[in-house]
């Protein structure tokens, strides 16, 4: 009977362990702020350089 109750201990331990969620939902937010930077910073490339394409035909 012992053997019984510490397996369900270990299960019920298991149920409200939440630190593997709590890891991965901290991954996903990383991956999308990565996401949105990466995104953002193509973006002001793609200006940045049709800028200076437009000052180089002035000069």
């Amino acid at each position: 009977m012992k053997f019984y109750t510490k397996i369900q201990a270990a299960i019920n331990s298991m149920r409200t362990d939440e630190e593997g969620a709590t890891a991965v939902e901290y991954g996903l937010m990383v991956s999308l702020i990565a996401v949105v930077i990466i995104g953002a910073v193509g973006a002001v490339g793609l200006a940045l350089q049709a800028l200076f394409t437009g000052v180089e035909g002035n000069l």
